[in-house]
């Protein structure tokens, strides 16, 4: 297995950078994801350590090598794209064993390969078939099986669950949480799925427009969001994002007031922001209630129930919407007025800038 580290990476298409100065180090074994919308630069920062890619300035190193200048076969690595790539007309030990074979290893060697990452992916049973007898899971575990045979660094996963249906992604996503465990292996995996990144990774880094917002593990990003644009990604539903003012600040609070939040104090010792700041306060749908002396009201506009919670949809004061998310018993019908509760101390607090109040 091998570190990667990124040092000032950048990548520039004529007169436009996409990757800008990127750094980042992913720890020997770890299960490293890369996460942000579409037009972000994973896909991008993915292939060029994959060496699909040309690097534009900085330094790539794999293991204990500088590898800006290699070709994808001298890197040490296997990537597994979101298209299957496997050949229709070879059967599934075929399509493992295809790279050893093109490079000409020994057939016992093949074989105890092939052997190995079918038993690693419980497909004893489908060796003999060809692609069109399998299912869509069954076909990824094909592509992923042909990177394992090769006992890469690391393996670079671009998106691979995209084309799969709502059930089979948590399957896979199962599957290549115990592959991690099992392999104990290097992994990089890119997707615009913030469920995906938050399930699967040890550490996730946040793009936006080739610039890396956040970096820290999944809890980190979802308790202590650096910025508004991880705020708003990382969490599911989103996180409630509501401007105030700050009315007083002392050594333990801050005191914020708005025509949404009336008048709502966050237990903060020696926040960064002074009286008259212009603020954003950020409140998980998960950590409103319906009880609690400081309470935000709102007319109910929408209701879904899910069986284990209930979201509720409210139209605040001055129009903005805020998604609470309740217990799934809940009594609460579309029309009424619905007052929540905060929980102050959980709540995130954001400059107008967009940077987090410490």
């Amino acid at each position: 297995m091998a570190r990667v580290s990124l040092d000032g990476i950048r990548k520039v298409y004529g007169s436009t950078e996409v990757i800008k100065g990127v750094d980042i180090d992913i720890a020997d074994g770890e299960f490293c994801v890369f996460v942000g919308p579409s037009g972000c630069g994973k896909s991008t920062l993915l292939r060029m350590i994959a060496g699909l890619e040309d690097i534009s300035g900085g330094t790539l190193t794999i293991g204990e090598r500088v590898v800006n200048d290699l070709p994808p076969k001298d890197r040490s690595i296997a990537m597994v794209f979101q298209s299957y790539a496997i050949f229709p007309h070879m059967t599934v030990r075929e399509n493992l064993a295809f790279g050893l074979t093109i490079a000409k290893a020994p057939k016992a060697e093949k074989d105890a390969k092939v052997a190995e990452a079918a038993r690693i992916l419980k497909m004893e049973h489908l060796l003999e078939r060809r692609p069109s007898q399998l299912s869509g899971g069954q076909r990824q575990r094909v592509a992923i099986g042909r990177a394992i045979v090769r006992h890469p660094g690391v393996f670079l996963f671009d998106e691979p669950l995209s084309n799969l249906d709502a059930a089979l992604r948590v399957d896979m996503r199962m599957e290549l949480a115990k592959l991690h465990a099992d392999l104990g292996a290097t992994m990089i995996y890119v997707t615009h799925d913030q469920v995906e990144a938050m399930t699967l990774a040890d550490k996730i880094v946040v793009l936006d427009a080739g610039v890396v917002q956040q970096i820290g593990s999944p809890l980190d990003l979802y308790h202590r969001p650096a910025n508004l644009f991880v705020a708003g990604f990382i969490g599911s539903p989103k996180m409630n994002l509501l401007e105030a003012r700050v009315e007083g600040v002392d050594a333990t609070s801050v005191k914020l007031a708005s025509a949404d939040l009336g008048t709502l104090v966050l237990p903060r010792a020696n926040a960064a922001v002074s009286r008259g700041d212009e603020v954003v306060v950020g409140l998980r749908p998960h950590h409103l209630g319906t009880s609690g002396s400081q309470q935000i009201g709102g007319k109910v506009k929408l209701v879904e129930r899910l069986g284990n919670e209930t979201l509720a949809a409210l139209t605040l004061a001055s129009g903005q919407q805020l998604i609470a998310a309740l217990p799934g018993d809940v009594d609460v019908s579309i029309g009424e007025d619905l007052r929540l509760a905060p929980q102050p101390e959980r709540a995130s607090l954001f400059l107008s800038s967009g940077a987090a109040v410490n």
